[in-house]
């Protein structure tokens, strides 16, 4: 898997709706969906590589073309 840095939560949000996906609902995270997927974004600068990889896959992405909706 190619490496992730850490991204803020709100360029992912924004990346993740690019791509999509709308916010269901905010609280300690924020819930988006693009009508048949989930994905939870935590509210944390930076969210971790490992655990924004892994939003990465539920969300049906792959890592790069990720990094072209940064």
């Amino acid at each position: 898997m190619p490496k992730l840095s850490g991204i803020n939560h709100r360029r992912a949000v924004r990346s993740f709706q690019k791509a999509g996906f709308w916010i269901a609902r905010e609280g300690k995270h924020i819930a988006m969906t693009n009508g048949e997927r989930i994905i939870t974004i935590p509210r944390a600068n930076p969210v971790d590589a490992f655990t924004m990889a892994g939003i990465v896959k539920d969300a049906g992405l792959t890592i790069e073309e990720f990094k072209n909706l940064l």
